[in-house]
């Protein structure tokens, strides 16, 4: 990647919200920056802030890319041609390009963090050292297998297939292609020390009660996320925590059909009773100040994009009065199968609202899920991009014990739909097939807006479900984004 991968560390963005200049890779003394701990949590928080912008986390890989998950009906004609999964269009080319860089950029940063942290002459605290090179490969981690379910076939389509460089080293040199397999195979190098070096994660202990943000004096929950006075050690799900590991663990053994590690790794997060199932009243909470639109508490990990530039994105793609991201009402319930046992769904009923089409037409369904309530009122919780969900959890030991355990499968299945508020349960296990499009059901349920979905099926190498009489049959044509061409015209491999 001789033109797009270049280093840099970015404007690093402080725990308490505040910004350090750092001198741009060409001028930087590396020395300057990692020579104390604050030095390295600011290059950290350096990483986490660009993961949160809309080059990645923060918009392009959360929320756009969810156009394939063919969740929307467009007016607009680029929009929908995106949809039909036309990545030549200039517009797609543009954000695929902004996101490989990006991604890479973010890869560099972690890259020159891990090369110096372990420098014996810099001073942590406690096991900061560990927490921070954990988190740091992590992150690298989490990148890469984002940038491969989308530039990559899938393992299950093309395991010995070229895929992505994956860099790990900070080089001038292009770092070579790795295949499916081998892509995979550092993947799991990287969480797998990741979660030993995580092992002393605040998060983890019993006096870490996860929940809503405390208001008031009394605080007015239990949660103790803002409890530490050491604002590096707040908000752990801002982070990729231990659980996230896990949660990201389970991913990618999933993706090479690993099963048995995968639902090893999806029920430590289960069996650990620390993200609670969200309440129906703080669901549906008639004050919106005190409105949960996003099960808050079940989040394993989430990208902090709590700023005036993403609501007036999120507004401009879903709530105002003529977003670009809708779906009609019919199609909305279609989705969540309000004809039959999704009528009483949760999500169906608060994270949509029905209003008349500005443009003639249908009536349409306007996303609620992303909503920030305007000054001065405030939020139950901040404004975040979901990066792993413990409903994801279920899906995933659900799908991974199928085979092994049908029974533990419909449970996990089951569960969720439960805490979803539809009480209809599935008691005999269907063929593995039928299973696998009940789970697929559910996640777009759960996924709306988010992206998780079409990776799903990708890795399945399933039909895109557009409604329940159209799908799009499977192929690398509609999975594999093309690679950016500068990329390509420089690549040798």
């Amino acid at each position: 990647m001789k033109k797009l991968f270049y280093i840099s560390i970015l404007i690093a963005l402080t725990s308490c919200n505040k910004f350090l200049d750092v001198k741009p890779a060409s001028q930087i003394d590396k020395d300057d920056l990692f020579k104390t701990e604050q030095g390295f949590e600011e290059a950290l928080n350096g990483v986490y802030s660009l993961c949160s912008s809309t080059s990645l986390y923060g918009a392009n890989l959360t929320f756009m890319n969810d156009i394939l998950s063919q969740n929307y009906q467009f007016n607009d004609v680029i929009l929908q041609q995106t949809a039909n999964f036309n990545y030549t269009l200039p517009s797609v080319v543009s954000k695929n390009y902004d996101t490989w860089t990006t991604a890479y950029r973010a890869v560099a940063n972690c890259n020159y963090l891990l090369a110096a942290v372990d420098d014996p002459k810099v001073g942590f605290s406690g096991n900061n050292r560990e927490l921070i090179k954990g988190e740091a490969l992590a992150l690298r981690a989490y990148l890469h297998f984002d940038l491969l379910r989308m530039f990559a076939p899938s393992y299950v389509t093309g395991a010995g297939q070229t895929a992505i460089p994956y860099v790990t080293q900070v080089s001038v040199k292009s770092t070579p292609n790795s295949t499916v397999k081998q892509t995979i195979d550092q993947l799991l190098v990287d969480l797998k020390a990741a979660k030993l070096l995580l092992k002393d994660d605040p998060i983890l202990s019993a006096g870490y009660i996860v929940g809503y943000p405390p208001v008031g004096t009394p605080p007015s929950n239990n949660s103790t996320e803002l409890a530490v006075n050491d604002l590096f050690m707040q908000n752990r799900r801002q982070r990729l925590n231990y659980y996230a590991v896990c949660g990201e663990l389970a991913r990618v053994y999933l993706y090479e059909g690993d099963n048995a590690n995968a639902l090893s790794n999806a029920q430590e997060i289960i069996k650990s009773l620390k993200f609670p199932f969200t309440k129906q009243d703080d669901f549906f909470a008639s004050d919106p100040q005190k409105r949960d639109r996003i099960f808050y508490p079940e989040l394993v990990a989430s990208w902090f994009i709590d700023n005036s530039n993403e609501v007036s994105f999120l507004q401009d793609r879903y709530t105002n009065s003529n977003p670009k991201y809708s779906a009609t009402v019919d199609q909305v319930s279609d989705i969540y199968e309000t004809g039959g046992d999704g009528a009483e769904d949760w999500r169906y009923k608060q994270w949509f609202v029905s209003t008349a089409s500005v443009t003639g037409g249908p009536n349409r369904a306007i996303l609620q899920k992303f909503v920030e309530n305007p000054a001065p009122l405030a939020n139950l919780h901040p404004l975040v991009a979901p990066a792993i969900r413990l409903s994801e959890m279920y899906y995933i030991a659900a799908e991974a014990s199928f085979d092994s355990n049908p029974s533990a499968a419909l449970d996990y299945y089951n569960t969720i739909r439960a805490k979803r508020g539809i009480g209809n349960t599935l008691t005999v296990a269907p063929a593995k097939d039928a299973f696998i499009t009940r789970l697929l059901a559910e996640a777009r349920k759960e996924f709306y807006g988010e992206n998780q979905l079409f990776y799903m099926y990708k890795r399945l190498n399933h039909a895109v479900v557009v409604s329940s009489t159209q799908t799009v049959l499977p192929s690398n044509s509609i999975f594999v984004f093309p690679k950016p061409q500068d990329e390509l015209t420089y690549r040798t491999n």
